[in-house]
């Protein structure tokens, strides 16, 4: 069994919402990783969904583009993501880990190293889960049979247009929680509508057991509140690259810290 599940289990029974900030490996600094991921954990986060570098990202907006493209020109892989839990896991052996990205990266990385080596990397590495966004349910249940065998938790994508039948699929195949994405379009697009949330939410919830995590446009700790209210978990992304796109190295991590630290707050005020 991955982290995932034990730590929603541990929320549940504090009647606390799940904070899972995302950044790309590699970046604002190709050897800054690990650092940012323990001041995640610091300012309150609970599980930290890390990128994995990507040239054509075809969910990701421009913001989360640009992060993936400098990653990449300092030589950032899956293998160096890979190598970066692994030092994250030296000072913490609690905090989930999920690696975000596309089939390429996996695919390039299994050609070079064997069938069924990613997943066995990932999970020497310290990975508890992974969300490959180009990979749909009825595509990739060798795949998943694959993780599971060494403990690692498949994250699905769920949005306001999945049909019925596509979140019936998802429920099968998930494990640890699925990711429900709150707007059409790229991250970073558009303005959250909590109403249309709340309103989704049970639809996914009579198919799907595990947790419900919502992200894609919370920007800051009202909307993360308002999410919070009705769903398991808050995902931030494209805020967060925006955090610390343009600090200087020093700065960094105390800027990171003192955004994310108020969304804790957020999330953990009562009424």
């Amino acid at each position: 069994m991955s982290r995932i599940q034990p730590t929603f289990e541990r929320l549940a029974k504090e009647k606390r919402k799940a904070l899972i900030p995302y950044l790309t490996a590699g970046f604002p600094f190709a050897d800054i990783t690990p650092e940012l991921m323990h001041t995640m954990v610091g300012a309150g986060a609970d599980v930290i969904e890390l990128g994995v570098p990507f040239s054509d990202p075809m969910a990701d907006g421009p913001v989360i583009q640009k992060a993936g493209e400098q990653a990449l020109a300092f030589g950032v892989g899956l293998a160096q993501v890979l190598a970066m839990v692994k030092a994250f896991r030296e000072r913490d052996a609690k905090t989930p880990v999920v690696l975000m990205g596309y089939a390429n990266p996996v695919e390039r990385y299994e050609f070079a190293h064997g069938d069924a080596s990613f997943a066995r990397d990932a999970a020497a590495a310290g990975v508890d889960g992974v969300l490959i966004v180009d990979y749909p349910p009825e595509e990739c249940e060798a795949f998943a049979a694959q993780l599971k065998t060494q403990g690692l938790d498949l994250i699905f994508l769920l949005a306001p247009t999945s049909t019925e039948k596509r979140i019936q699929q998802v429920a099968r195949v998930a494990s640890g929680y699925v990711y429900y994405v709150s707007l059409k379009g790229v991250t970073g697009a558009g303005h959250l509508d909590t109403a249309a949330v709340e309103e989704a939410l049970p639809r996914i919830r009579k198919h799907v057991k595990i947790p419900v995590g919502v992200g894609f446009g919370i920007r800051d700790a009202a909307t993360a509140r308002s999410i919070g209210r009705v769903a398991d978990a808050v995902v931030i992304g494209t805020k967060v690259i925006q955090v610390v796109e343009d600090q200087p190295r020093e700065n960094v991590s105390a800027a990171l810290s003192a955004f994310l630290s108020g969304i804790r707050s957020a999330l953990d005020l009562k009424g």
